[in-house]
């Protein structure tokens, strides 16, 4: 089978794993009453991401080959996501927030490094097949999308989008992944041949990145910009959703079919990540950036102002520029990672670029917006005031986002030379 083909499946797999539930989740535990921990159920997600790829990352770059620990990963996460979607079906609605949350929180921990690790692998076997990654891989990406969209739009359509059967069918779907891993072709690891110190053998030299202001800056902004990345994965479908309570809007096909809505978002995110080689080439990596940043801008933003009613058009709109906002941040940026980093420590630098932004910076800004969903929203007794809630939170999470895309325009010093990149490299 030729190999940008395997590749595809491996990445349409990857996400759909993810689209299972991520967007729908919240609407979940709003049903089984625990939308006062909606923030901390996506905030797991950046707390594994702290430790956990940057760990899997050193494993595969020293001892375990990436294709191979892709495999594990993806089986031990399936095992767990099945155990978490089978004790909410035993349990019905009494649902517990400390037998649920445990089984979910190790079944993410197993998951998140997969991310990384699956741009290793795609890097490590388009780079074997003399194949240029920057030109290559954002068209592969692309199914990775389609497949989180498709699984999106299953469980809307089958109803499972409030149900503990969202969890069933991300587990299915990462059994798959698990096993078709291991017929992937081989990644190098690198064992080397003489003794090296400590910080060596674990592969802590990626740290060392930060020694270069360029790439420190760039870190940081990385994980400045993570704020944003969870907050309407874990809010949005909540949030369009209690439209229904509204009875000028409860039968809208918004507010009924949030996820479907929502699903938008990943339909331009396919068509932006085929944007990402041009923009990379033409503008560079800063204005690649600053568009994603502005991007988050006019996405909270537009939740703020509009409504699954007349303005649903902003609705959809934000939705459109959410592809800008993702693609342009997260691919563009691990391409940058994989170009400024030598060979021997290119999993750990993907592993130290997804611990900045999915951990440090997506757990800073998914428990920091339930405390402004709970301040503004859940604080309300009346659906109307719940709707006014809602909104201000959104203008609160543009209003970040604007000042991060300021500061970092000032701050980040770039110069872009786009005769250097014809070789592949993102300069």
């Amino acid at each position: 089978m030729n190999i940008r083909i395997r590749l595809v499946l491996m990445n349409f797999l990857q996400y759909a794993v993810w689209g299972a539930y991520l967007t729908s989740m919240g609407s979940y535990l709003v049903k089984v009453g625990l939308a006062s921990n909606i923030g901390i159920f996506y905030a797991m997600q950046g707390i594994v991401s702290l430790f956990m790829p940057a760990l899997i990352g050193i494993i595969a770059d020293r001892w375990v080959q990436a294709q191979k620990l892709l495999g594990i990963c993806h089986f031990l996460a399936a095992l767990f996501m099945v155990s978490a979607g089978y004790y909410a079906m035993s349990a019905g609605g009494d649902v517990e927030f400390g037998v649920l949350f445990p089984l979910y929180a190790l079944s993410v921990a197993f998951y998140m490094p997969t991310i990384a690790l699956s741009n290793s692998v795609a890097y490590c076997v388009l780079g074997s097949a003399g194949l240029d990654t920057v030109k290559a891989f954002p068209p592969i990406r692309v199914f990775g999308t389609v497949g989180f969209i498709c699984a999106m739009l299953l469980v809307d359509v089958t109803g499972f989008q409030h149900t503990y059967a969202q969890f069933f069918v991300s587990a299915a779907v990462g059994l798959a992944l698990a096993l078709y891993s291991f017929t992937l072709p081989g990644c190098p690891v690198d064992k080397g041949g003489e003794k090296k110190s400590i910080v060596e053998a674990l592969g802590l030299r990626a740290f060392a990145l930060f020694k270069q202001k360029k790439m420190a800056i760039f870190f940081i902004f990385s994980m400045l910009l993570g704020v944003s990345l969870q907050i309407t994965n874990g809010f949005a479908n909540p949030f369009i959703t209690s439209f229904k309570e509204i009875p000028a809007f409860a039968s809208t096909f918004g507010a009924n079919h949030a996820n479907a809505l929502i699903s938008l978002s990943q339909i331009s995110e396919t068509l932006c990540i085929l944007l990402i080689p041009f923009c990379l080439r033409r503008f560079g990596i800063k204005k690649v950036m600053l568009m994603a940043m502005f991007a988050w801008v006019l996405r909270f933003g537009l939740f703020g102002a509009g409504n699954p009613g007349p303005g649903v058009w902003m609705f959809v709109l934000s939705m459109i520029v959410y592809g800008i906002a993702f693609d342009f941040f997260n691919i563009s940026g691990s391409l940058f990672v994989n170009q400024e980093t030598d060979p021997g420590i290119r999993s750990s630098a993907q592993g130290l670029f997804m611990m900045m932004t999915n951990g440090v910076g997506a757990t800073i800004g998914t428990l920091g917006a339930q405390a402004v969903v709970d301040r503004f929203v859940y604080s309300e007794t009346t659906p109307m005031g719940q709707i006014e809630g809602w909104s201000t939170a959104w203008y609160i999470f543009a209003g970040y986002a604007l000042v991060v895309t300021i500061v970092f325009a000032i701050i980040f010093k770039y110069k872009h030379e786009p005769e250097k990149i014809g070789d592949g490299a993102v300069h």
